[in-house]
């Protein structure tokens, strides 16, 4: 028996449907919930004709399966491969998302170009451009003579039907919110549209074994536009991070079942495209020429990657209301910080406006950065420059103590391959053995970092 296809509006709070839209949904009452999908009448499901992710298996312990290693395909490019963790995996699905111009489509088409090279077929689906767009930004890149597949389409039957007619190993979709399905009669980009091609597409893949990369949108505030259900459906979630002013670049993996999650790569625009950066800590160091008050340098920990980061601080004298602002970190966090500072290290700050800013455009989120806004806040505020060469990190609790960051030898290693000789550490944090040319100081608590502060100024 033929199936046919029922359009129906479900509600997104309590699952209830409708045979039309309503303002508000008749089983729990909430307003602007109910979104288009569509139900099979009869026959068999939309999904089960070949999308099924596998076949069926019997009941098995996890003692019992055979776990293997995950093959990874090298993009040719290596910050990218770094935050996959390795490469793409064959059958995985990839969702990558940044504000527009900021350099998605560009990062993909040559990742796309070098995989072609190396003897894969590829397949590059614009729904945004036309094709002699897209062979015009190959040439700007300096991709002469590239022989990646392109389909300029945005329906998905014709995608799908050209996927299995080519049968390419890599596919990308740029992006997917111009992708529309004719099951559906809402409009590309709709909530409905969009969580309904994803899952055609990532049921492809994972039966075909393609490796699918999605170009997503995002909203204002930074998020990928569409339904939350997006990044749970896909297997690596990547953030294009960034000022479109600057010309460097942040890719973060928010999500990764192939590998470590928070890893980033560092990407520097040129007139050839995005190019990697090796030594991502020359970015966000100093470029002072002698010690200046207000700057402290921070070994932060993002994915596997130790990387030094310059914290400044700026104190100046406020009126009724002083300001607390931060750019790159937790302005809730920097208030915390400038209490604990007052009450357990006797140094006030309510009288004045305090500005801390991470250098480079950085956002750093883990707690190892209290110790060195501390630090550069303390030099500010008397107008006396950190010694040559200093570096810190520690998490400081609300008690005034500073607790250890994870993975602290790694961070010193690298202060000291980059040339820094001084560092002030919390004390679980001690090397067990000295490490050529950094001389560390470690304490336990607040007041007394600023004790060791005084000794060099």
């Amino acid at each position: 028996m033929m199936a046919k296809e029922k359009t129906l509006f479900s509600c997104t709070e309590c699952g209830d449907t409708s045979p039309k839209w309503l303002g508000k949904c008749p089983g729990c009452g909430a307003w602007n919930t109910l979104i288009e999908s569509t139900s099979v009448v009869g026959g068999q499901n939309r999904y089960s004709q070949r999308m099924s992710l596998a076949p069926a298996s019997a009941v098995a312990t996890l003692a019992d399966i055979e776990a293997q290693d995950v093959a990874r395909t090298p993009t040719g490019q290596e910050e990218l491969d770094r935050v996959l963790g390795g490469g793409l995996v064959t059958g995985g699905v990839v969702l990558i998302g940044g504000d527009p111009g900021i350099g998605k489509s560009t990062l993909l088409l040559q990742a796309v170009d070098g995989l072609q090279r190396g003897g894969m077929a590829t397949l590059y689906v614009t729904g945004e451009e036309s094709g002699a767009q897209v062979a015009l930004r190959s040439r700007r890149l300096g991709l002469d003579h590239s022989q990646v597949q392109v389909l300029a389409e945005t329906q998905l039957e014709k995608i799908l039907a050209t996927i299995d007619k080519l049968a390419p190993a890599v596919v990308v979709i740029d992006s997917i919110q111009t992708v529309y399905s004719d099951a559906l009669t809402s409009a590309p980009g709709s909530v409905a549209q969009v969580r309904e091609c994803a899952a055609h597409l990532t049921r492809m893949a994972k039966s075909s074994g393609v490796a699918t990369v999605l170009v997503g949108h995002v909203t204002k505030e930074g998020a990928l536009a569409g339904p939350r259900v997006l990044e749970h459906m896909v297997d690596t979630v990547l953030y294009f991070e960034g000022d479109t002013h600057s010309s460097y670049r942040l890719v973060r993996a928010i999500k990764n079942r192939f590998g470590a999650v928070n890893e980033i790569g560092v990407f520097a625009m040129t007139e050839r495209g995005l190019r990697g950066v090796s030594n991502p800590s020359a970015i966000f160091l100093s470029q002072h020429e002698q010690p200046v008050p207000g700057s402290c340098v921070l070994v932060t920990l993002e994915g596997t990657r130790p990387m030094l980061v310059e914290i400044q601080a700026l104190v100046d004298s406020a009126g009724p209301s002083p300001r607390r602002l931060s750019v790159g970190l937790d302005r809730d966090r920097l208030a915390m910080l400038l209490a604990v500072l007052h009450r357990h290290a006797g140094v006030a700050c309510m009288d004045q406006d305090v500005f801390v800013n991470a250098v480079g455009g950085v956002r750093i989120a883990e707690p190892a950065a209290d110790l060195a806004v501390l630090m550069a806040i303390q030099s500010s505020l008397r107008g006396r420059p950190l010694p040559q060469g200093f570096l810190s990190f520690g998490e400081v609790g609300l008690a005034g103590e500073v607790r250890p960051a994870p993975r602290g030898q790694e961070r010193l290693r690298e202060a000291a391959k980059l040339g820094f000789s001084e560092a002030l550490i919390p004390r679980a944090n001690a090397p067990k053995k000295p490490i050529e040319g950094l001389r560390v100081h470690v304490i336990d608590r607040i007041d007394q970092a600023l004790e060791v502060l005084r000794q060099w100024q």
